[in-house]
């Protein structure tokens, strides 16, 4: 299991214009598909006057992934599996990228609308930037004030972090470690009871 995944770094938009047509690219970060679909549904709304608003996204990772693209009216596969392609190429997940085109009044034919909005999704994601991120498993653990030491020890030895602490009789901890140490660190917590 591996404990990162690379992301857009922050909400891009990016327009260009080819043979008179607009093409806006917008790109987020939508850690969840209600997330993207929703993403999607409020720039088709923002944009309702063009002439398409073609999509595409992926969430989550190996197994769990989720991925969808849409043509919305263009020809088949001219759209929305390029646009996923600029996603897979980046090798991203966690996004939605919509390109919307204002069409202007001159034909692109099949290969230029491939590359138009394969290169406006591209463009747009290059401009957002691309981040890392950790998936972390968050818990919460409660332990004396003689065992508080050996915690500290435990997430450095684990790059776990303390979220949030309640210092009363006993401390309360929220913690985060890297998901694929969760168990190993709930056993070395469990062991530390006894």
């Amino acid at each position: 299991m591996t404990d990162q995944y690379k992301t857009v770094a922050r909400e891009m938009i990016t327009k260009c214009k080819i043979q008179r047509s607009l093409f806006i690219a917008h790109v987020k970060e939508t850690p969840t598909e209600e997330e993207a679909r929703a993403f999607i549904a409020q720039v088709s709304n923002e944009h309702k006057q063009a002439t398409h608003n073609c999509w595409a996204y992926r969430v989550g990772m190996g197994k769990n992934e989720i991925s969808y693209f849409d043509d919305d009216g263009e020809p088949s596969g001219t759209a929305g599996k390029p646009i996923y392609g600029a996603i897979l190429s980046r090798d991203i997940t966690n996004v939605a990228v919509v390109v919307t085109r204002y069409f202007g009044g001159r034909k692109l034919g099949v290969r230029g609308l491939i590359e138009a909005y394969a290169g406006a999704a591209g463009d747009a994601i290059d401009h957002a930037g691309i981040i890392t991120k950790r998936l972390l498993a968050n818990f919460t653990f409660t332990c004396s004030y003689a065992q508080l030491d050996q915690v500290h020890h435990l997430l450095n030895q684990l790059e776990g972090e303390i979220l949030e602490s309640n210092y009363a009789d006993s401390v309360e901890l929220t913690i985060a470690v890297p998901r694929s140490r969760a168990q190993q660190l709930k056993r070395a917590l469990a062991d530390l009871g006894r």
